[in-house]
């Protein structure tokens, strides 16, 4: 099995990003659990649209990125306008 390390070089933006600053926890919250934390850090941070960008060329299917969660990021990949 091959598994991809990302190093911190790879995405520069992640360093600045607030989550690498609070922590895992409001971002891959267990199933059913509220995002409304996560999107809330999410909207001050200024690497948001990096990271939303990053979750959508990779294919992240799960947690909050970029402010989206899972299902709002497969809503905008279904969007006929979003390419």
């Amino acid at each position: 099995m091959h598994i991809e390390a990302i190093i911190a070089s790879d995405i520069p933006w992640q360093a600045q990003a607030l989550c690498a600053q609070t922590g895992g926890d409001f971002f891959f919250p267990e199933p059913g659990s509220s995002v409304r934390e996560a999107k809330r850090i999410c909207g001050l941070c200024e690497s948001r649209a990096a990271c939303l960008e990053y979750a959508l060329a990779h294919d992240e299917r799960f947690g909050v990125w970029g402010g989206l969660s899972e299902k709002e990021r497969l809503q905008l990949r279904r969007t006929p306008d979003s390419k």
